[in-house]
């Protein structure tokens, strides 16, 4: 799936790993970043309930401690200094309470600003039972502070809360009602402002474990992919070129260099063969040639002509058919480096033999396009395709052009074309349209299957197809990385 993404570097052994750990660790970052919030908020909440829950044990513990006359006698006297001052201690309260956010009413009700948080209210009732606490129900709502007219009031008398920012945080409020008709007993707690910061040492701790463990992981790649690297280069470069092993230096991990050894291992190996097989070609062009070409000569002797000059078309055919198999099996091998050759010119020679012949091949105008080829492989590629053409089919022409870095060189004619079942097959050795072996119609079925290994030879490839007007379209196509072309 990594290999399809539009990046080079994500096609590459390297470049997979990092991104699959990219991935991971972004992802486990994020998981660890949302448990972080989530603990946050959790211990946040906790302070929360228990700072409502201590200020109303608190304040209990204080009011049952205090003795009734003692609180007549003071209630008497702050009573009686409100009233000098016309203010109404009901709605002022006790200083004490006020100075820890709690409030005495007969009644709780909410603002229609006000939101419900069932579970606050019922985290709080938790702990209040847990302390013993004595209480009717517990009411817990999130208020602004600017609509809360005991905070408003208090805020009148602390310098801290007189700037204007402070009416938009938000108050926690929780009233619990007292058994026996004792009124309600409200609470009010500042909510702390959420962490805002609290990505960012989640991004930090991202950023470092990038970076150290990218380092690390690209070291510990490079060791692996760069051995890798360089063995696809030789069996690329062997695979064009199988003429001698070279052995590449064992490098990287304990596994890839087993994997260089063994290759290194193959391609001797293989070139051995490879030169055992030329030896054994070479031994059977002459042992098999040698005695046709002395049975050329003895059939002279038979005076039936007719007789004869079958003969010597059986003696050519095996000449011919052992001259393709010869060539299939050198293919590859050449001793000669290639040579830069105009391609246009190498085509229209081999159409001017055809015409010598007396056979109707026509050469399409063609820009000058020059590459680094071997001639004589390519030219015999060449004339097999033609001839196939033309024994088949009718009005062969044959026509190049560049096609974004290939020379493609096509041969088409009008003939029957072949079975778009048996296009594969026609490729391969000794198939043929037809079933005898006569070289007028059509020899051992070498000829194509010698182009398509020609064009493997240098890079490029062999395609056949049907035309749509009738007739087969042959396309012989050859990598021009690198070489010149002119108009």
């Amino acid at each position: 799936m990594l290999s399809r993404l539009p990046i080079p570097f994500a096609k590459s052994l390297l470049g997979q790993v990092m991104l699959v750990v990219a991935f991971g660790l972004l992802v486990g970052q994020a998981v660890s970043a949302v448990l972080l919030y989530q603990a946050a908020e959790q211990r946040r909440e906790a302070g929360l309930v228990n700072a409502i829950a201590f200020r109303l044990v608190a304040a209990e513990q204080n009011r049952g401690q205090r003795r009734i006359a003692r609180r007549s006698e003071r209630r008497a006297q702050r009573d009686a200094i409100f009233a000098e001052r016309g203010a109404n201690p009901t709605a002022q309260g006790d200083r004490r309470w006020r100075r820890f956010g709690l409030q005495r009413a007969d009644a709780f009700t909410p603002l229609p600003t006000d939101i419900t948080n069932p579970a606050l209210e019922q985290n709080v009732a938790n702990v209040l039972t847990e302390q013993l606490f004595d209480f009717q129900q517990v009411q817990v709502v999130e208020r602004r502070a600017g609509d809360d007219p005991f905070v408003v009031a208090l805020a009148k008398e602390r310098a801290q809360m007189r700037q204007p920012a402070w009416k938009d945080r938000t108050v926690l409020v929780a009233g619990v009602e007292l058994p026996n008709d004792q009124g309600w007993m409200i609470a009010r707690v500042a909510e702390p402002p959420r962490p805002a910061a609290i990505a960012q040492p989640v991004i930090l701790q991202t950023l470092v474990i990038f970076v150290i463990l990218f380092a690390l992981l690209y070291i510990v790649l490079r060791r692996i992919t760069r051995p890798v690297a360089r063995l696809t280069s030789r069996v690329d470069a062997f695979a064009l070129n199988p003429d001698k092993a070279v052995p590449i230096d064992e490098a990287g991990p304990q596994d890839i260099r087993q994997l260089i050894a063994a290759h290194n291992a193959m391609e001797a190996h293989i070139a051995s063969m490879l030169d055992e097989k030329d030896v054994m070609l070479g031994a059977i062009g002459h042992d098999l040639k040698t005695p046709l070409a002395a049975l050329r000569v003895r059939i002279e002797s038979v005076k039936d002509d007719a007789q004869r000059s079958r003969m010597a078309e059986s003696i050519e055919d095996i000449t011919h058919t052992l001259d393709d198999i010869l060539s299939l099996a050198r293919v590859g091998r050449n001793i000669e480096e290639p040579e830069r050759t105009n391609l246009t010119a190498l085509a229209a020679s081999v159409v001017d033999e055809f015409d010598d012949l007396g056979e109707l091949v026509e050469l399409a105008d063609a820009p000058r396009i020059v590459g680094t080829v071997h001639a004589t492989w390519v030219k015999r590629a060449l004339r097999n395709l033609i001839s196939n053409a033309v024994r088949y089919g009718q009005d062969t022409k044959v026509s190049l052009m560049d096609d974004d870095g290939e020379a493609v060189i096509v041969i088409q004619d009008s003939g029957p074309g072949i079975p778009e079942d048996r296009i594969a097959a026609m490729l391969e050795p000794f198939a043929r349209g037809e079933n005898s072996r006569n070289r007028a119609t059509g020899g051992a079925g070498l000829g194509l299957t010698l182009a398509r290994a020609i064009a493997d030879q240098h890079g490029g490839s062999l395609t056949l197809s049907n035309r749509a007007e009738g007739g087969l379209r042959a396309e012989f196509r050859l990598p021009l990385a690198g070489i010149d072309q002119a108009a």
